[in-house]
């Protein structure tokens, strides 16, 4: 966390100077991303992406099988308060698809809780907005990616989200966690986060851990490939996304 303060103060400073300060901002934008080192079984795609079957979603333990197996996996603090902390959640439908909205909507539909995460946008306008790069988007399968350490906490990519898919550490997230997960870092106060398709579960050849609980609701897989269980599904099923219309391009479809 330090050498993030760091650099936030440097370009902070070199921010004052103005235009001048343009070839600074340049040079941290343009080192090197951290690799991801995969295990030869390492699950590959040219376009991630999942499909939420929630036809499949008909009781309470059904959505928290899946979040409960995402925050374990990621060390997500259970605050509790107003400054909760999450990676994959749930919101009633008006809330989900707030432009999806018309009088004759069932009203299954209308009270139904969906399952949200982050969508993995193709045009993610937090990405754009990052002033350190610490979040990105991988061109090699489209993961939109977090670097916990590069992130100076300006919550930037947090108000360019349409999708309210990101959090904030106010505080120390770290006493929150019930059981810590040696296998993924934690966070530290001033740091953002987010749903990272289990990228580094994928890296070791294994599904997303919602997906792996879900009983099949989710469908995690390659988008570009046509014999994908994702291509498939969606050839049999009509599926939706969340406000299409921004130019977003959501890689997260829901069948309903």
């Amino acid at each position: 966390m330090e050498g993030s303060r760091r650099t936030f103060l440097k370009i902070a400073g070199a921010s004052l100077l103005g235009l001048a300060a343009k070839p600074v901002l340049d040079a941290f934008a343009r080192s090197e991303f951290p690799k991801v080192i995969k295990a030869p079984q390492a699950l590959v795609a040219k376009r991630w992406a999942m499909v939420v079957d929630m036809k499949k979603f008909k009781a309470e333990e059904d959505y928290q099988r899946c979040i409960q197996a995402c925050h374990r996996a990621h060390n997500v603090p259970d605050i509790g308060t107003k400054q909760e902390v999450k990676w994959i959640w749930k919101e009633r439908y008006a809330q989900a698809f707030p432009d999806e909205q018309n009088q004759f909507i069932p009203d299954e539909m209308k009270n139904k809780a969906f399952l949200l995460l982050c969508n993995h946008c193709d045009n993610p306008p937090c990405v754009r907005v990052c002033p350190t790069q610490a979040t990105f988007r991988r061109k090699e399968d489209g993961i939109v990616m977090m670097d916990f350490h590069r992130c100076i906490g300006c919550r930037y990519c947090m108000a360019a989200c349409p999708y309210g898919a990101r959090s904030f550490n106010f505080g120390n997230p770290r006493p929150y966690i019930q059981e810590t997960n040696l296998e993924f870092p934690t966070r530290t106060k001033g740091v953002v986060e987010k749903c990272n398709f289990c990228e580094e579960r994928v890296a070791r050849g294994l599904l997303p851990a919602c997906v792996e609980v879900s009983r099949g609701a989710l469908i995690f897989g390659d988008l570009a490939n046509p014999d994908s269980g994702v291509r498939k599904i969606l050839r049999l099923n009509y599926g939706i996304r969340r406000r299409p219309t921004l130019g977003t391009q959501p890689q997260v479809y829901y069948l309903i």
